[in-house]
């Protein structure tokens, strides 16, 4: 089962970057977007991914000509095989492709016809996903694998709406994927093993190191986790018990991790942070905790400080 297109049906943080890495990686890739407005939103973050990819590659080509360790991202292969400048410049090569690779295209039928392997990367928003889904459903073949990259919703929430449940699973990918190069792989009670293990494959085929999931859990691995804890830090900050600077310093220095709970918000988009507080049927209290991250992403939202793409977040940063 050979995966010559790939269709990325999204262009948000996410879509993107799993765009580019797959493209990065030798696949055709299309990213379907609903909106001309949504092809302006998307093609700041593609040139973005380029700049960065070439950033790193600079680093490692400057850390090569000083005889230092290569800091290689994972997503880009092993460093052990990066040894020469011969091998630096395949990896440019692969990068300068990658732009050409990606298409972007306002016709799902289209789109879909050209394509073995969709991966679904809109909104965090179950009520925009099913919508997608019953557009989608009518282009289906039997051949046609379909994967949510939800990062909160399971598989069986959508099965019903696809001709072919069994070609259908979720693949999640984790933020800044060329270096945090994780793909949690969950399938629901109707799916394929074969289906389950071409997609095991695809992960490996981009970079990525597959995570099985032995059942369906909300949040999967990844989220089940990290959710909690960014809604422990928006807590903090939305009954102001201390600004998100603060709580930042505070979860760095007591456990040396390189980033705080707003500055991994930040790089997730505070639209999807926004979404999961959503869900809360809390968040409908202004009074509530979950009303009040609510009110609090929202005003960042609508002032345009959606996070790293946008420039400013809870931070800001250099475009």
């Amino acid at each position: 089962m050979e995966f010559r297109h790939v269709l990325v049906a999204g262009g948000g943080v996410l879509g993107a970057q799993i765009a580019f890495q797959t493209a990065f990686k030798g696949f055709p890739v299309t990213i379907w977007l609903r909106s001309e407005g949504s092809i302006g939103r998307t093609e700041p973050k593609l040139t973005r991914l380029y700049n960065v990819y070439r950033a790193e590659l600079a680093r490692i080509g400057e850390a090569m000509l000083a005889g230092k360790p290569l800091d290689l991202p994972r997503g880009f292969g092993d460093a052990a095989a990066v040894k020469s400048a011969e091998d630096l410049a395949r990896l440019e090569k692969a990068v300068e492709a990658a732009k050409q690779n990606i298409r972007l295209s306002l016709d799902l039928a289209e789109s879909v016809r050209e394509a073995d392997f969709i991966i679904e990367s809109m909104a965090e928003d179950r009520e925009a996903k099913r919508e997608f889904y019953a557009k989608l459903a009518p282009f289906l073949d039997e051949k046609t694998i379909v994967a949510t990259n939800s990062s909160t919703m399971i598989p069986s929430m959508f099965s019903d709406l696809l001709p072919y449940p069994e070609n259908y699973l979720a693949l999640h990918f984790a933020n800044n994927i060329w270096r945090s190069n994780t793909a949690e792989i969950m399938g629901h009670s109707g799916t394929s093993e074969a289906v389950f293990g071409r997609v095991v494959e695809f992960a490996k085929e981009i970079g990525m190191i597959p995570l099985e999931l032995k059942k369906e859990q909300p949040g999967y691995i990844l989220n089940s986790m990290l959710v909690p804890f960014l809604s422990a830090a928006e807590a903090l900050w939305a009954n102001e018990v201390a600004d998100p600077e603060t709580i930042d310093k505070t979860w760095t220095l007591g456990t040396g991790s390189p980033y705080g709970p707003f500055r991994i918000l930040d790089i997730v988009g505070l639209q999807t942070a926004y979404n999961i507080v959503s869900m809360n049927p809390e968040a409908k209290n202004p009074e509530s905790t979950a009303g009040k991250i609510a009110a609090g992403l929202k005003a960042k939202i609508d002032a345009g400080k959606t996070g790293v793409n946008a420039g400013e977040g809870f931070y800001r940063y250099e475009k």
